[in-house]
């Protein structure tokens, strides 16, 4: 006979522990299903020097928001996986580790629905699927053509420069994570090759503040699904910048600058050889036209609502890139290059859910976590109800908001 649970929650990350928080505090009966053998592994896997790329005052955690001394800092890896462990301590939910969730489906009999894992099956009467978005690394389909000599691994995969082969690098993708790991790599006096792709940046400060501080202010983090060009615009990864060494801003042109051979979007591989589409300086131009357009719209507010803020000018932009020639073949092996990191992001995958209730993209439809289906919810998935959704500084709001629903089902 299977376990019979008012509650499961899946995922033991950010998104599973404040919904855990909100049921204990409810004293509901629950569990928390976890694959890993440890709370929160997707900020325990992150390389060595990470730190958050948003200021500390952004964790947002459900009645434990952030209390350090240091709000305008950026936490180290190590840090903010303590944090979050204070936070589970709080409550001490119950967490079953090594749980690898096979489907759910609905219930013969109840109006639940069993939950399976390699273990067995529980019946629960509400689940929360809180496995987030970037479950499993994304690396394009032609990486399998390139040669065996060459070690490939995914940004999640990266360590420190000590742990790659000696030799160049190349990194493909310019978001958060490509970004930053081809900044630590050149100024540990790698070679590196860098492949841009279509992600935005801002400056990291703007007329006297941190630039996250603005886009809060502009209602960026506040944007629903509804306010995109499209459905797949959910998508789009978020403008980078970094927290290291107290936080600076990223800019490929100064990359160039100091070396790092830049490279249009990766387009094939054969063995060593790899092909790039003729694209670098158009998706220069993109970014910098961000940085401009962010720049305009922080001016236009603070004018519209007539608040104090410095008069400093933005960072003066660089040009440096533009000289850069436009490489369409390259020779890993006659470069030198003997690592590609593939910063490519993530995919999700929610077809072990026995129910038709994805969209287009394999996306769960569903109403601020609220699926059709009674009793089954999601949680910290990306745009679930606004931008801010899948981060430290949103999930504890959709969180309470789930609470209350399940709540209602008594």
């Amino acid at each position: 006979m299977s376990e019979q649970l008012d509650v499961v929650v899946i995922g033991a990350g950010q998104a599973g522990l404040s919904i855990g928080y909100y049921l204990s505090k409810m004293r509901r009966q629950f569990v928390i299903l976890e694959k890993a053998s440890t709370i929160v592994p997707a900020w325990r896997s992150r390389w060595d020097s990470f730190t958050l790329v948003i200021p500390n005052w952004t964790v947002r955690l459900p009645d434990f928001a952030y209390r350090g001394d240091d709000p305008d800092g950026f936490m180290s890896r190590d840090e903010l996986v303590r944090l979050l462990e204070e936070f589970a301590a709080l409550f001490n939910p119950e967490i079953r580790f090594g749980q690898t969730v096979t489907s759910i489906e609905k219930a013969p009999t109840g109006g639940g629905f069993l939950v399976r894992t390699q273990d067995g099956v529980l019946e629960a009467k509400n689940v929360v699927v809180a496995v987030g978005t970037f479950q499993m690394p994304r690396i394009p389909a032609f990486g399998r053509h390139i040669s065996e000599s060459v070690a490939q691994l995914h940004s999640s995969h990266y360590v420190n420069p000590s742990a790659l082969d000696s030799g160049g690098v190349m990194v493909v993708g310019t978001g958060q994570s490509g970004c930053q790991i081809a900044e630590e790599l050149y100024q540990s006096g790698r070679k590196v090759y860098l492949c841009v792709g279509g992600a935005t940046r801002i400056p990291r400060r703007y007329r006297g503040k941190d630039s996250v501080s603005w886009l809060v202010e502009t209602g960026f983090f506040e944007q629903t699904p509804d306010m995109l060009p499209s459905s797949r615009a959910r998508f789009k990864a978020h403008p980078f910048l970094t927290g290291k060494d107290g936080g600076h801003s990223l800019d490929l042109h100064q990359f160039a600058k100091d070396g790092v051979t830049l490279l249009g979007h990766v387009a094939g591989a054969d063995g060593t050889k790899l092909t790039f589409k003729p694209d670098l300086h158009e998706n220069l131009k993109a970014i910098d036209q961000f940085v401009l357009d962010f720049e305009k719209s922080v001016d236009k507010m603070i004018e519209e609502r007539g608040l104090e803020a410095e008069e400093e000018a933005g960072e003066p932009l660089m040009t440096d890139a533009y000289d850069s020639a436009v490489i369409t073949e390259l020779d890993l092996a006659a470069e030198g290059i003997t690592t590609v990191i593939w910063a490519t992001g993530f995919r999700y995958d929610f077809g072990w859910i026995k129910l038709p209730l994805l969209d287009e993209d394999g996306y769960p439809i569903q109403k601020r976590g609220v699926s059709a289906y009674p009793g089954l919810y999601f949680l910290g998935l990306h745009f679930l109800y606004r931008r801010k959704s899948g981060l430290l500084m949103g999930v504890g709001a959709d969180a309470a908001y789930l609470a209350d629903a399940i709540s209602q089902r008594s």
